[in-house]
């Protein structure tokens, strides 16, 4: 209890502030007032939620309980609230000692739905947009949602589509989100120019990019549609053609894609600057390993002096010579190219450097948007794995293998430091793009007539880097009836038992009718399957190891073909090995490369067929004059068989005709029966070829029609038949002429017309054939 001394202190000092108050001029307030101000940020009224809790809203108030909010935490509270995305609308204002709290909440979507649109399925958006039923709706979800369907629209090639987001208010909260499409027609690339070329022709710099001109089948492609994308990756194969031809000064200047609204079309233009064209000057290798021979080395080398410089050569030279030395012991090889410009003898000596390398290992390595590809199937390409030492022309060769797979749109490697000093992380970020195909196409052929077929082919089948493709087909003969027709099922698996061992099967069923015309006075069955496995020697060299075996049938034989043909129901068992070489650039339309394959085959594995078959081929293209795209080929092949325990069927002898020597009839030349001048085949033949292909100067690039004149020869000999037929030993059939080639829509055609200046008085001639495809 204060004492009555303490009392009048208190007294006392009151009196004082009393008194002094009218001296702070109004500084002092009220004692009402301050504990109005003192709104405490703990105190929140919450209005307008009907889904959000209060509690939780109020957790994204910020400021100390106690004291009343500033400016700055109101402003930071209604940025925190709107960043959860449930609300459309935020306000935080004080009064009466509390912090109220006024929300609109953000709908909720009942359903996603798409109009308008054709070309692009319902699946195929949903699966672009982010919005999906029961989430939250925000007007920036909306606005991205509508970019990404925008861009898928214009990946493939409609710039004109418009797309509009319309809400369907349902009540309650809840909303349809409806997106309104409008497709429009097809943007094409109307004009590819090229500005600055001098050693290339603008028609052959446009068979180097992907992009081409609309032009008259612009309706049935898709390479004439436009992508930033395309132009980067058409960029990026200007520049290796160029390096690869010599050309290693060469740039881009520009490239620029000037879109016509009017028009709705594009107009590209690739401003380049070519500079000199360059031959290898002195090749040398150098090296700081006592125990590694550098001529042995350099003969690893792709590169020779006085050849044309190629950036691909110099690559595979340093993998070449990187792989060997490592086979030697030494893990961390490093292998660096120099250059050295002769600017006046326009060569390039380039040394190879070896030594040792600083060690590094590889601590990760970490595959990055693979959304369909497995990982396993992106790591087995790589010839170095996690806790190998870390070699940067090995992740280059990967890089290289993984673009040539055809799985991914765009590949990228890089590297970064791991958790120490001699670790590293690789990166390796991938595009999945569509490797499925489904193909309708029809065919007419001067010898089977009308074939129509139909395939299904994915070629990474289930993300797993496997190959399946099925496909039938049916034909009409040239005097209407029903021609030949197949059945097929084929499935490669390139990675057997996680080696690099290719192994696949094929499952058929073949059949031929009978065509009345003698080239076929038979119908035939064959049903059977063949099992095959591939063993890589090197990037360009495969040994085959394969197994077939099929039931033939041959029914309704001509009575007067009987003496060397019959009705008969026979199983045949072979079992082959094959060596094939191939370096060809394009499957489709080779301009460069070589094709050289042998294969021997043996039947007798059980079976009703005994005998030993050999056959060989070989396909050389090379670009004559690359400023007109001139192209050269020279082919040559043959064949011989040996009945092992008795003499070779006619069904199994090989027939000679006007797919290989072009100017004679279907098995139109060889020996022949003296009664029914029918084809009795031949156990030996052979056959070359020597063609120059061309673009047509008048017609425009984009028709891709070609002109071809060639020359062929060979001959098909030594009959097993019981006939007394002609044999007509090595008596050589040769013809010239010239074709028509077109790279249609539809696939690779070819109209021959052939004069035999070389034949026999038996032989069948045949002025000019149809056909389409390049078989290797």
């Amino acid at each position: 209890m204060r004492s009555f001394k303490e009392w009048t202190k208190v007294v006392a000092a009151s009196a004082v502030l009393l008194a002094a108050a009218p001296l702070w001029g109004g500084f002092v307030p009220e004692l009402g007032a301050i504990s109005a101000e003192a709104a405490s940020a703990g105190r929140v009224t919450v209005v307008g939620n009907t889904r959000v809790e209060p509690e939780t809203i109020a957790a994204y108030i910020k400021g100390t309980p106690g004291r009343p909010l500033s400016a700055a935490e109101i402003d930071e509270s209604i940025k925190a609230l709107f960043a959860t995305g449930m609300f459309s609308d935020v306000q935080v204002s004080q009064s009466g000692g509390q912090v109220i709290v006024k929300v609109v909440e953000n709908p909720v979507i009942a359903r996603v739905a798409f109009e308008g649109n054709d070309v692009q399925s319902d699946e195929v958006l949903k699966s672009v947009v982010e919005l999906q039923p029961r989430s939250v709706l925000t007007q920036g979800k909306v606005e991205s949602d509508t970019q990404r369907i925008l861009e898928l629209y214009r990946r493939s090639g409609r710039y004109d589509a418009t797309v509009e987001p319309k809400q369907v208010d349902l009540g309650k909260g809840r909303v349809d989100l409806i997106f309104q499409i409008n497709e429009g027609p097809r943007t094409e690339v109307s004009q590819i120019t090229f500005v600055g070329n001098n050693a290339f022709s603008n028609y052959r710099l446009s068979n180097v990019i992907s992009t081409k001109e609309s032009g008259l089948f612009g309706w049935f492609k898709t390479s004439d549609n436009y992508s930033p994308e395309k132009l980067n990756a058409d960029q990026e194969a200007l520049r290796r053609f160029y390096y690869n031809h010599g050309y290693a000064d060469f740039r881009i200047v520009s490239a620029t894609a000037d879109f016509d609204r009017q028009q709705n079309s594009f107009f590209l233009t690739f401003t380049v600057d070519e500079g000199e064209r360059y031959k290898y000057g002195d090749i040398k290798v150098e090296t700081t390993l006592s125990d590694v021979n550098p001529e042995d080395l350099k003969a690893l080398a792709l590169t020779h002096t006085g050849d044309t410089y190629s950036a691909a050569e110099v690559d595979k030279s340093l993998e070449a010579i990187t792989t060997a030395v490592a086979a030697k012991g030494y893990a961390f090889v490093q292998v660096r190219p120099r250059g050295d410009r002769d600017y006046a003898n326009r060569t390039i000596a380039v040394t190879y450097f070896v030594d040792e390398g600083a060690r590094a290992y590889i601590e990760r390595i970490n595959i990055i948007g693979n959304d369909r590809t497995r990982d396993y199937v992106i790591r087995r390409e790589f010839d170095i794995g996690e806790g190998d030492a870390y070699n940067q022309v090995l992740i280059e060769k990967a890089e290289r293998k993984l673009k040539n797979l055809g799985y991914f749109k765009t590949v990228r490697i890089w590297s970064e430091p791991g958790s120490s000093s001699d670790k590293v992380i690789v990166n390796v970020q991938v595009d999945d793009k569509p490797t499925g195909e489904v193909s309708i196409g029809a065919g007419y052929s001067t010898t089977n007539g009308i074939l129509a077929e139909l395939s299904i082919t994915e070629k990474n089948f289930l993300g797993r880097g496997q190959y399946v493709r099925a496909s039938v087909s049916k034909g009409i003969t040239t005097d209407g009836k029903s021609g030949d027709s197949s059945y097929e099922l084929s499935f490669t698996e390139p990675y057997l038992f996680d080696r690099r061992l290719e192994g696949g099967f094929d499952i058929y069923r073949r059949n031929y009718s009978d065509t009345d015309d003698g080239v076929h006075p038979f119908d035939e069955s064959n049903t059977g399957g063949k099992l095959r496995f591939g063993i890589p020697l090197n990037d360009d060299t495969t040994l085959g190891v394969f197994y077939e075996g099929y039931q033939q049938k041959i029914s309704d034989v001509h009575s007067k073909y009987s003496s060397f043909v019959t009705d008969e129901d026979r199983f045949i068992s072979i079992i082959g090995t094959s060596l094939t070489y191939n370096t060809i650039d394009d499957y489709t339309f080779p301009r460069n490369g070589v094709y050289a394959q042998i294969k021997q085959e043996f039947a007798g594995v059980g079976g009703d067929a005994t005998f030993l078959r050999t056959t060989a081929r070989v396909e050389y293209y090379k670009e004559l004059v690359e400023d007109w795209d001139m192209i050269g080929h020279l082919g040559a092949k043959g064949g011989a068989m040996f009945g092992l325990d008795d003499d070779v069927a006619y069904i199994d002898q090989f027939q000679v005709g006007g797919s290989i020597i072009r100017g004679f009839d279907s098995n139109g030349l060889g020996p022949r029966d003296p009664a029914t001048g029918y084809a009795l085949g031949g156990k030996y033949y052979v056959a070359a070829t020597a063609e120059t292909l061309f673009p047509i100067p008048m017609l425009p690039q984009e028709y891709g029609v070609w002109a071809s004149l060639f020359a062929d020869a060979g001959t098909l000999w030594s009959s097993d038949n019981p006939t007394s037929g002609t044999d007509n030993d090595l008596a050589l059939r040769a013809s010239v002429g010239a074709g028509i080639v077109w790279q249609s829509p539809f696939g690779l055609l070819r109209a021959d017309f052939a004069y035999p200046v070389m034949k026999e008085d038996e032989d069948k001639t045949q002025v000019f054939r149809f056909s389409g495809g390049t078989k290797f």
